[in-house]
């Protein structure tokens, strides 16, 4: 019976989760339908119900334990609170941006669940803590501008962790990565990265100028040269990437770019050399096989499980996802194709892709340069966080420590994704009402321009002395 459903499982899984990556495209060109528009992230929600229901039903038939079923009640209410919450508080929110999210959450819950359930119970328990932490957020980019001013506060605050970090910092893999406290681990440069993101778009709105922009130069090579002393490379490329982006964004000079590009190659051949560490990942990218004792183990196994799940998949608990080191955090993604499928691993990648188009959108849109720039680099970090991932896994590119967000298991990049996520639906919702305002004032400036018409033709016939004192506005029209 487990065999039989765990077969059935892996084409309902597939058929569900392409409709719903199908629909997550759909809106974009039915943003005028509003109903028809309703009706399709309410299908959307009804998916990720039952692709949620439908893994942890397999996860329970295998594990046969009831703590599983408590587990999966208490994450089926957490998804609950999150889609009404949101649809409640924030009626002007993007429905796209809260589906997309809980269908990644819930993936990563199944995904963890199935691995090591301690890490999925503790992923769990930061989601809750961080949801209710996020629910705030857009309320707070809607109403406080404040944050235009604070630029040299978040330089301070982001300089001084990440230097804390490199001094103090635990060292894993070979990087200092996090500080410990209370028996508490955090990533500051998950969080700083959002911070940093903030203090060069106050930088830039204020200011295009060369001294703006060399003081910005300065603040960003401080931030990065703090993170490779500590050897976090794949987060010193995230904050260079998304700087590079929003200064040619906010300046519109193609020179920028070619200097980032040139500056890159540099860094990467300095990188290269001075670090032993990068040197063992690019050989074990070049070709992991030779080294597979070593340094190709985990990606040679990576490429194994891609390989073995083929495009519909093993199903859950039928591959080997425990072969690949560090799988819960890096290399998620290679156990979702092998179980899952490379189909199913494929609509992820897009549903990503999405998530980083609304932001693009959103960023189009919004007329305040401050915010147009906030979500922008926002966008950047995201969409280069999901690249680098998805590439290191896949062989793509050298493998660089990063994990793909709300996937992946890590408190702190979780957190970090949700308070992303809630930064842009506050600037979708300043979008929208900046729409409506200007709706109202197109509304009220027709208006002026009827009555004004109107009264130029009472007083012509006034002058004729055509005019009846009982006619009125109305009937003129």
């Amino acid at each position: 019976m487990l065999h039989i459903f765990t077969e059935l499982s892996k084409y309902i899984l597939i058929i569900m989760i392409a409709i719903y990556t199908f629909q997550c495209f759909s809106v974009f060109g039915k943003k005028k339908d509003e109903e028809k528009v309703a009706k399709i992230y309410k299908r959307q929600m009804i998916v990720v119900f039952m692709i949620h229901l439908i893994c942890n039903i397999l996860i329970i038939m295998n594990e046969k334990k009831m703590v599983y079923f408590f587990f999966y009640l208490g994450q089926f209410i957490l998804l609950v609170v999150i889609f009404t919450t949101y649809r409640k508080i924030y009626e002007t929110a993007s429905n796209l941006i809260v589906n997309n999210m809980c269908m990644l959450l819930s993936i990563g819950f199944v995904m963890l669940t199935r691995l090591d359930f301690n890490s999925a119970f503790k992923q769990f328990a930061i989601a809750v803590v961080g949801v209710m932490i996020t629910l705030l957020i857009p309320l707070i980019v809607h109403k406080i501008h404040i944050f235009k001013r604070l630029s040299w506060v978040y330089a301070a605050i982001g300089i001084a962790l990440l230097g804390v970090v490199a001094i103090a910092g635990d060292v894993s893999y070979g990087a200092k990565l996090s500080i410990s406290f209370g028996g508490i681990s955090l990533q500051p440069s998950e969080f700083i990265k959002i911070l940093f993101v903030i203090f060069v778009a106050s930088m830039l709105y204020k200011s295009t100028e060369k001294q703006q922009i060399i003081k910005t130069v300065v603040v960003a090579l401080l931030h990065i040269g703090m993170l490779v002393m500590s050897k976090d490379l794949g987060a010193a490329l995230i904050y260079f990437v998304a700087y590079v982006v929003m200064v040619y964004a906010a300046t519109r000079e193609p020179k920028y770019i070619l200097a980032g590009a040139g500056l890159g190659a540099v860094a990467s051949v300095f990188g290269y050399f001075a670090f032993s560490h990068v040197k063992v990942r690019v050989m074990a990218w070049k070709d992991p096989l030779s080294v597979y004792s070593s340094s190709g183990y985990q990606v040679s196994n990576s490429l194994f499980a891609i390989g073995s799940g083929g495009w519909i998949g093993l199903g859950l608990y039928c591959g080997m996802p425990d072969s690949i080191p560090v799988v819960k955090q890096d290399f998620i993604f290679a156990a979702i194709s092998e179980e899952l499928g490379g189909i199913f691993a494929l609509c992820v990648i897009l549903i990503c892709a999405s998530c980083f188009l609304m932001f693009m959108n959103i960023s189009m849109q919004i007329r305040d340069p401050f915010y147009k720039l906030i979500a922008l680099g926002l966008g950047t970090i995201y969409a280069t966080q999901v690249i680098l991932t998805i590439g290191g896994v896949t062989k793509f590119i050298p493998s660089t420590g990063v994990t793909l967000p709300l996937v992946s298991y890590g408190g702190s990049s979780l957190l970090s994704t949700l308070i992303i996520f809630a930064i842009i639906q506050g600037l979708y919702i300043l979008r929208r009402d900046e729409g409506a305002n200007n709706e109202k004032k197109a509304i009220r400036r027709r208006n002026d321009v009827e009555e004004s018409r109107k009264r130029r033709k009472i007083n012509k016939r006034r002058r004729d002395g055509e005019f009846d004192t009982e006619e009125t506005f109305e009937d003129l029209d």
